[in-house]
């Protein structure tokens, strides 16, 4: 059984930064894909970053320089970093685990087997 829990979300002025935590257990964590998502109030969930094994990283579009995706195998833990925070950013924030071992950077979320419960991210205006 694996487990994934978030951490480090809080309330933060626009501009201001935040780091992220996905501590994993239940599982060798080094060879597995870890994503991040987003969903605000009333939208769908969105991509966010993702990371692989070797440490390959796809960041979206509107996160592209300013959030940075990261993992240390060692602790079992992924992280993100956001800087420059907009209201826009606002929302719970998941990670997850790849459904198999592989390389593949993926972005749709059924390409996702286990889930974090998500932390809240608030910024304000």
């Amino acid at each position: 059984q694996v487990q994934l829990v978030e951490s480090g979300g809080g309330l933060v002025q626009a501009g201001g930064s935040l780091r992220l935590s996905c501590a994993a257990s239940g599982r060798t964590f080094s060879s597995y894909g870890m994503g991040w998502f987003r969903q605000a109030p009333g939208k769908e969930r969105e991509f966010v970053a993702a990371i692989n094994w070797n440490d390959g990283t796809y960041h979206a579009d509107s996160v592209k320089g300013r959030f940075t995706i990261s993992r240390d195998n060692a602790k079992n833990t992924v992280y993100l970093q956001m800087n420059s925070l907009k209201p826009e950013d606002t929302a719970v924030y998941f990670c997850a685990m790849a459904r198999r071992p592989t390389a593949t950077l993926f972005t749709r979320a059924y390409e996702y087997q286990y889930w974090g419960q998500g932390t809240q991210v608030t910024v304000s205006s």
